[in-house]
């Protein structure tokens, strides 16, 4: 196919995305399974669509985000603190471990453990790459 991706295109495509520091965030290659997305859909961002538009099938591509067009950037409000008798007893509250949280409707929410002093637990609701510069490497593999 050679189709050229345009603004309602189903895109199957590979991509790495790779920090600032050049350590691999997330790659469908070593998953082997490429994504597929539905341009407009509103999963990515309007900048980052932009960077896809008139690629064609075969062709790979390099683009550089900043935190708006990417995970967005860190937003206080979604820092909470919590106090530590609200968790399981056995639950790993280490920085840096990540724990479900359900909402009230059901839906599970990760937060990341970012502090535990004493009886207050800070948990960040952020996504992971929230703040960060990121560099996507693309492979285009069908255009529809």
């Amino acid at each position: 196919m050679s189709n050229q991706i345009a603004a309602q295109s189903e895109v199957l495509f590979h991509f790495t995305l790779t920090l600032a520091d050049g350590s691999v965030a997330d790659s469908t290659k070593l998953q082997g399974k490429p994504a597929k997305l539905k341009m407009g859909d509103g999963s990515l961002t309007a900048n980052f669509e932009a960077c896809l538009l008139g690629l064609k099938a075969g062709e790979q591509h390099s683009f550089e985000l900043g935190p708006d067009d990417a995970f967005g950037p860190v937003n206080p409000n979604n820092i909470h603190y919590m106090e530590r008798r609200q968790f399981a007893a056995e639950l790993d509250l280490s920085e840096g471990s990540i724990v479900a949280f359900t909402q009230p409707n059901g839906a599970e929410i990760p937060g990341i453990i970012r502090d535990v002093a004493g009886d207050s637990v800070t948990v960040d609701f952020n996504h992971p790459l929230a703040g960060q510069r990121v560099t996507f490497d693309v492979e285009i593999l069908t255009v529809a």
